[in-house]
């Protein structure tokens, strides 16, 4: 058995041995069917690459959607609405801070005022 050993790697290789190495092509018929299948193909990567634009286009437009119905607190019941549909009471912020602030008032003008040390000049 002949064995066809071949250098993996050479310091120097000139055009004179590459035109002697045998390249195997195709038949020529068989080669024109490669190209006519390659072009066949071209429209349907385009299509793709059409379809990918546009569904990337929607999936942004989706995001920024999404996130503004986020930031308007559209995307889950706010805590009124539990308190709503489970019969509880809700007060909201302003209410709270409201009494919070009546509360004080009253403490501190009911607490006894203190006097000042007077201090010798």
């Amino acid at each position: 058995m002949k064995s066809d050993s071949r250098e993996v790697a050479r310091p120097t290789l000139n055009l004179e041995q590459l035109q002697t190495l045998p390249v195997p092509l195709a038949p020529l018929a068989e080669q024109h069917e490669i190209v006519r299948r390659v072009e066949a193909l071209f429209p349907l990567a385009d299509a793709i690459e059409k379809r990918l634009a546009a569904a990337t286009a929607r999936a942004d437009k989706l995001t920024q959607a999404i996130l503004a119905r986020a930031f308007r607190g559209e995307l889950v019941p706010t805590e009124a609405e539990l308190a709503r549909r489970e019969g509880r009471d809700y007060e909201p912020a302003s209410v709270l801070l409201e009494r919070m602030r009546a509360e004080q008032e009253k403490n501190s003008s009911s607490a006894p005022k203190r006097r000042k040390r007077q201090t010798k000049a």
